[in-house]
């Protein structure tokens, strides 16, 4: 028990239309957008957004497109990091974009790859602003691990996108491993982003599904990863879990019950649950309210919180000012909060 509560303790762009609305909005402001080295640094608090989506210019206002994702820009885009003091975002792409770019179909490799490739453009024009972490098709092993290798090796990816289950399988599934292999042996930062699985729509009639079942969902993704064994098989990976890591702080108990000397899933995890779960990193986006702030500072390790905005759906400066209205991060974890992405992409940080 004693050790319990200790573990608690710890727990394709139109260019023109670019650079004319970038000459716009720059022109209001202090800093440039866009502006990088000694002038940039001098004037700027770093702060990473782990968690920020894109739309390719070919799908804006696609009917399978949603508000406010319909609505999306670049100018947009930066507009809010500047708001926000945000000094470069991950971008990462959502399944209602690869919808979107299927006509509603199932999302293809090429799908994927197009998705890719356009986010890739948006960091190669805009040099420190944005970071990519890319899609693969995870689905197909074979096209995901020649994505994986098209994504490091061509398109300078940070990391690799996952969502947290496609179909009724969920991270951690075993048709999944030779894929985590491959991530696990390049060292590979995995974010992932929830979804909605076939399971559980329509529950509650009158409330979008991703309003319970995002944070559920991740919630089932994180469980199966580590109670699958996956977790213990691929020590390498760094995984980022979105919203806080769902449902998973109000679960601790159980997990951390369900895994003690001489219990079923003790064989699985004979150090039991913490050490598995103290090597995960979590975002704030869509959580800057103190009760779940209070709930996940109690449980990630330190170091471990980093900041995130789901933009479109919500701005950084929403972020920012709930996480510190919320009075539970000091000002030094706060900093923290803002910058330990570096520790995972080291290139973040100059």
């Amino acid at each position: 028990m004693v050790e319990q509560q200790e573990n608690f303790a710890r727990l394709g762009t139109n260019r023109r239309a670019v650079v004319t609305g970038l000459a716009a909005l720059s022109a209001g402001l202090a800093l440039p957008i866009g502006a990088t080295g000694a002038a940039a640094s001098a004037n700027k608090h770093l702060r990473i957004d782990v968690h920020h989506h894109f739309v390719p210019d070919e799908v804006v206002g696609n009917r399978y497109i949603v508000p406010p994702l319909k609505s999306w820009s670049l100018q947009k885009s930066l507009e809010d990091m500047e708001r926000g003091g945000v000094t470069t975002a991950m971008l990462s792409v959502t399944p209602q974009v690869l919808t979107a770019l299927a006509q509603g179909g199932a999302a293809t490799p090429a799908h994927y790859r197009r998705a890719n490739e356009f986010a890739a453009k948006l960091v190669a024009d805009h040099p420190g602003r944005y970071g990519l972490f890319a899609g693969i098709p995870i689905t197909d092993p074979d096209a995901a691990l020649k994505e994986i290798d098209y994504a490091f090796s061509s398109l300078k990816a940070d990391g690799i996108g996952l969502f947290t289950s496609y179909g009724n399988r969920w991270l951690g599934h075993h048709d999944f491993d030779p894929v985590f292999a491959e991530l696990n042996r390049r060292k590979a930062v995995v974010y992932t982003h929830p979804t909605v699985a076939p399971c559980c729509v329509h529950i509650v009639p009158d409330l979008n599904d991703s309003e319970i079942e995002y944070g559920t969902d991740t919630s089932r993704a994180l469980a199966n990863f580590v109670f699958t064994g996956s977790s213990s098989r691929y020590p390498d990976l760094r995984l980022i879990w979105s919203h806080g890591g769902g449902t998973i702080p109000f679960l601790i108990a159980r997990f951390t019950k369900g895994t003690h000397p001489g219990s079923r899933l003790s064989k699985v995890l004979p150090q039991g649950f913490m050490p598995e779960f103290n090597r995960f990193y979590f975002d704030i986006a869509q959580i800057a309210k103190r009760p779940p702030l209070l709930a996940l500072q109690a449980v990630a390790p330190k170091g471990h919180i980093l900041f995130g905005t789901d933009f479109p759906y919500l701005t950084a400066v929403e972020h920012v000012d709930g996480v510190k209205d919320a009075h539970v991060f000091s000002a030094k974890e706060l900093h923290g909060i803002d910058t330990d992405a570096t520790a995972l992409i080291p290139r973040l940080a100059s």
